[in-house]
């Protein structure tokens, strides 16, 4: 599996996941000497290459003169995933786009939730480009594969979490209590949450819209509920 991207592979350095070797371009300079630097503590194998090597290994053309090679992306086991009293997990309902994944488990990790869980089937996997997109975060969060979102939504429930959907349609987000066991699922982008999924949720959780578009991307919304559940803590 390759990382790509200076902040990315500089995450990637930080964890204690097996990095086979790392491309670096030739004369480099700034966070490219820092990266070396790491890895050179680390004692991983660095190539010094011409940035055609690096072009031609990039699947998108956006290393910014790194690659990191490591094993393929480790998932967490799912009843391993949030333990603790506070503890918010991230359920994706059928998110097919990499970006939107990517971006899911950037707003998850910085917003402190114990782990992101997505569906085996029907749903964009962890790949080179979500860790890219993720800008790191994919190195730090844990994310669980699951064969039913709606069975795991059961199981979280009997784990004493409270599941709510991000949806249109719902209860105004800002007059629920997110305190405690907090659990949101995030639809895909054509149909939202499903309905079967929806109501296996204990709630669904709505965000005001006062413009002429009727909806937000899934990431955004979820960036704006995850810091709701945030708010809710710091408030104790």
């Amino acid at each position: 599996m390759k990382t790509e991207g200076r902040n990315a592979v500089l995450e990637l350095l930080k964890t204690d996941k097996t990095i086979e070797k790392i491309l670096l371009e030739k004369e480099a300079q700034g966070t490219l000497r820092r990266i070396f630097a790491e890895a050179r503590k680390k004692d991983i194998r660095v190539q010094f290459v011409p940035r055609a090597v690096l072009d031609r290994e990039s699947a998108e053309g956006r290393h910014q003169g790194v690659i990191a090679f490591t094993t393929e992306f480790a998932y967490t086991d799912f009843e391993a995933l949030g333990k603790g009293e506070e503890s918010l997990i991230v359920l994706c309902d059928g998110i097919e786009d990499v970006h939107n994944l990517g971006s899911i488990l950037r707003v998850a990790e910085c917003a402190g939730a114990e782990g992101v869980v997505i569906p085996k089937a029907k749903g964009a996997s962890v790949t080179e480009a979500v860790v890219r997109i993720s800008a790191g975060a994919a190195e730090h969060i844990p994310v669980a594969k699951v064969s039913s979102i709606n069975a795991a939504i059961d199981a979280l429930k009997a784990r004493g979490y409270w599941v709510y959907a991000l949806e249109a349609g719902g209860g105004l987000i800002y007059d629920t209590e997110l305190s405690g066991k907090i659990a949101l699922v995030v639809g895909g982008e054509d149909c939202g949450v499903h309905r079967l999924t929806r109501e296996k949720c204990d709630g669904v959780l709505s965000i005001p819209l006062f413009g002429k578009v009727n909806s937000l991307n899934a990431s955004v919304a979820l960036g704006i509920a995850v810091y709701e559940v945030v708010r809710a803590r710091l408030k104790k």
